[in-house]
């Protein structure tokens, strides 16, 4: 009897240092299991969470696909839409429909574990069908110049990429100061963006290029437009004559349409031949090449101010 307590006891004292050994190795195995948890908070204030780094991820628009190769995360994309060309390796990108016709098929397809949707247009009704099918997506509708670096440091934290984000998005932010400090206080000229001719077509204030124009010293005259992206009419032109329009087109050419202005030569942009181009890729994308625009439209204003300061 003595020595079968005896067995039990020691059993009991094995069993409890087994267990002691092993508590610490469940909690450090459960606290690896959640050291890749990932939670943040999109553009519409929704809190995207992935229990792993994603590893097959879907963009929806140009501008994220860029974003997303910034922040180190361009190998795990999967899936993107048409026009998704920059850099150069995002063409390959299996592609899951347009910007503005998404094929739900086609993304299931890809077996995504993060969708990127642009908030915008039809981006923004297929967020909700992807969630109801058990889809993490983060809605992405930036605004501001500051969001591109926000945009890089979330999709840096989505894919663990957190180093090479942070150091793109830093950069990004230094450019974007010294670009403020030096031309935001400059003379205040209106403009016109024109994004295009038939219809005629411009951007109000919620739109990043408004940012970009207010950077540079110039006032958006369609800012108080009541939705992002209006036709507008000759005639609201013509009244509100700006001091310089800035076109963007379809592609890296001037387009021949902007000079159908001379047309009116009651225009101020006209009288001074202020009628200027930016290429769309580097000015309506919201994206760390964004810069170039903004350096773009910085210059032609200043070239616009030079006669004024004489």
């Amino acid at each position: 009897m003595f020595i079968h307590r005896l067995f039990f006891a020691r059993r009991l004292i094995s069993a409890a240092l087994l267990l002691g050994l092993l508590m610490p190795l469940a909690s450090r195995a459960q606290a690896a299991s959640g050291a890749h948890a990932i939670t943040v908070t999109d553009y519409n204030g929704d809190k995207v969470s992935l229990q792993q780094p994603a590893r097959r991820i879907i963009a929806l628009a140009p501008h994220i696909v860029e974003n997303l190769y910034s922040a180190g995360a361009g190998q795990y994309l999967v899936g993107a839409v048409d026009y998704c060309d920059y850099p150069p390796q995002a063409k390959a990108i299996t592609r899951v429909g347009s910007i503005s016709s998404h094929s739900i098929e086609a993304i299931l397809a890809q077996q995504p574990d993060l969708v990127i949707a642009w908030n915008s247009g039809y981006g923004g009704k297929i967020i909700g069908k992807l969630r109801a099918l058990g889809i993490p997506v983060y809605a992405s509708n930036p605004l501001q110049l500051e969001d591109v670096a926000r945009s890089i440091r979330d999709y840096g934290k989505l894919a663990n990429t957190t180093a090479v984000a942070e150091k793109a998005a830093q950069t990004f932010l230094a450019r974007l100061q010294g670009l403020r400090d030096q031309y935001t206080d400059h003379q205040r000229l209106t403009v016109l963006y024109e994004v295009w001719n038939s219809p005629l077509q411009t951007l109000n204030g919620e739109h990043i290029i408004s940012d970009v124009i207010a950077l540079c010293g110039g006032q958006n005259v369609f800012a108080d437009a009541p939705v992002i992206a209006p036709k507008i009419s000759l005639e609201s032109v013509l009244s509100r004559n700006p001091d310089v329009i800035v076109a963007s087109g379809m592609g890296e050419e001037r387009p021949e349409w902007l000079d159908d202005w001379r047309k009116w030569p009651s225009l101020k942009a006209v009288q001074n031949n202020h009628l200027f181009f930016i290429p769309p890729d580097i000015i309506q994308r919201h994206t760390a090449r964004i810069l170039q625009g903004v350096n773009e439209m910085c210059v032609h204003l200043e070239n616009a101010r030079t006669p004024l300061s004489e």
